[in-house]
């Protein structure tokens, strides 16, 4: 059945989608891999915002004890930071400041997580956390200026309603660090913005006590954010692991909690950020590499940004280290990106996102329709997905679409078609018929990103009445970009198609060279 696509838009697609996008540690953007895969997703998506872990981490160097004539004294050193935040703007992307973690010198305990070691006990001095805070927010606006970092999120620290990122999970002593932080970045400028708690899902109970924790000791709070992810626990093999997955509404469902339990206290019409999201928890999931991922995550870029002000993938790049240095280029990792760039299917789901236009035409359970302010009209595609594996998913997934296409009198459009799929622009699929090396050499690199790259197709397409029929016929797991395009024909008259003359007789009189 042909749906007919209205020719006045339904709403506005915000750019919810792409305002932030995940790092991992904050001093890997220190790595050439790190820095040119950023370049590539900027070249391609254009996220606005960059957050990671670790930026007080020992790594990083900003806390800097010494001491002096018998006097504990610090000094805070940006010179890794100012190098990062560099290399960022250079990229046209912006940080989404984490405050964390603990200095080792700071620290009130020596529990750590992820193989680089990030500490996650309290400050055993909150003046002396305090003081980090203002310096390095004041350093920041110094450098960078404030009209600039203004326009940077700063959010306190991360999950701390797990033991494994807070220890005990003590939320009393959670909100006193949040107190402390938020009340030393106001002290450099009152209008700079502050925000947590930064929670994991499952744990939308930290949100009320929250709340009445800052309106009762007037804390600023000029954000909410939480984490969403869908996946179940954990069945580790070697060097990965393997999840159940609840459906992708879920992760739609999570983004719409913090309002839900947030309605009616002080904090209800404060912006919400999903500061990380994705399927699997776990960064060595072989599903975040699979055409399945991009085709299961399609509907939450489609519609996030209905429920939320944004949603950061987590994350952008392989580059990434919580689990220890991966054993292979295609190992399951967070990122859009597996290690020496090579574009994963899901990368290319934000790259068509990237693609498509601000005004919204149609939604529907598997397709979004835009219309450029030019009147050229996009349609993101995808064949939906079944997350328990009980049956195969259907081979094919049809889809019939009557669109408005512009201006008065267009008789033809171009279509121009890209697609991911099994099949089609699947590197994980490459490489693992390559053999799954660990370590390709040139020639196999270039064969995958080749491979990488999804299929594409173009045809004349007829416009009568003002519109155009699209009909699509998707693969398992495909995501299509169809980019629609009025045609100002520009043939000349005596263009009719053909190389040769048969006839060997000389052009007509008249006949115009090319």
């Amino acid at each position: 059945m042909r749906r007919t696509v209205p020719d006045r838009p339904v709403g506005r697609l915000t750019d919810a989608w792409r305002t932030c996008v995940g790092t991992g540690r904050f001093d890997l953007a220190l790595r050439r891999d790190h820095q040119d895969s950023l370049a590539l997703v900027q070249r391609d998506i254009g996220f606005r915002h960059i957050r990671g872990h670790g930026l007080f981490s020992d790594g990083v160097g900003v806390h800097q004890p010494y001491e002096y004539r018998g006097e504990r004294r610090v000094r805070h050193a940006f010179t890794y930071v100012d190098q990062v935040v560099d290399a960022y703007l250079e990229r046209g992307v912006r940080p989404f400041v984490e405050l964390g973690f603990m200095p080792s010198a700071l620290a009130a305990g020596e529990q750590t997580v992820f193989w680089w070691r990030g500490n996650v006990t309290p400050p055993r001095s909150y003046p002396e956390w305090g003081d980090l805070v203002r310096a390095t927010v004041a350093h920041l606006v110094d450098r960078y200026g404030l009209a600039e970092v203004r326009g940077w999120p700063i959010e306190v620290w991360n999950e701390p309603n797990l033991p494994d990122f807070w220890r005990d999970a003590d939320q009393t002593a959670y909100h006193r660090l949040y107190e402390v932080s938020a009340h030393a970045v106001k002290d450099v400028d009152a209008s700079l913005q502050v925000g947590g708690p930064a929670i994991s899902p499952g744990a939308d109970e930290w949100l009320a006590p929250f709340a009445e924790f800052v309106a009762a000791r007037d804390v600023p709070v000029d954000f909410v954010s939480r984490h969403a992810y869908t996946s179940g626990p954990a069945r580790h093999v070697p060097f990965g692991t393997h999840q159940t997955l609840a459906p992708a509404a879920e992760l739609l469902e999570q983004f719409a909690a913090p309002r839900r339990h947030l309605a009616g206290t002080a904090l209800a019409d404060r912006p919400v950020h999903i500061t990380e999201f994705n399927s699997s928890y776990r960064p060595d999931n072989p599903v975040h590499d699979t055409a399945f991922h991009a085709a299961y995550l399609a509907p939450v870029l489609a519609g996030g940004g209905d429920l939320v002000d944004s949603f950061s993938y987590w994350t952008f790049s392989d580059v990434f280290e919580e689990v220890g240095v991966p054993t292979a280029p295609l190992h399951g990792g967070f990122g859009l990106l597996a290690h020496r760039q090579l574009k994963k299917p899901t990368y290319h789901l934000y790259a068509f996102m990237a693609r498509l236009g601000g005004e919204v035409l149609a939604r529907g359970p598997d397709h979004l329709v835009t219309r450029h302010p030019d009147g050229r009209v996009a349609v993101l595609a995808w064949a939906p997905v079944d997350v328990t594996g009980r049956a195969a998913a259907p081979a094919r997934h049809t889809l019939a679409l009557s669109v408005p296409l512009g201006p008065p009198g267009t008789t033809s459009a171009f279509q121009l078609r890209s697609s991911v799929n099994e099949e089609a622009g699947n590197v994980r699929a490459a490489w693992r018929e390559m053999g799954s090396p660990r370590s390709p050499h040139p020639r196999q690199l270039d064969a995958l990103r080749e491979a990488a790259e999804p299929a594409r197709s173009h045809r004349a397409l007829p416009v009568a009445g003002g519109r155009a029929d699209v009909d699509l016929t998707l693969a398992r797991h495909e995501v299509t970009l169809v980019e629609l395009t009025p045609v100002v024909d520009e043939t000349p008259p005596w263009d009719d198609g053909r190389l040769l003359d048969p006839t060997g007789e000389p052009a007509p009189t008249g006949a115009e060279p090319w």
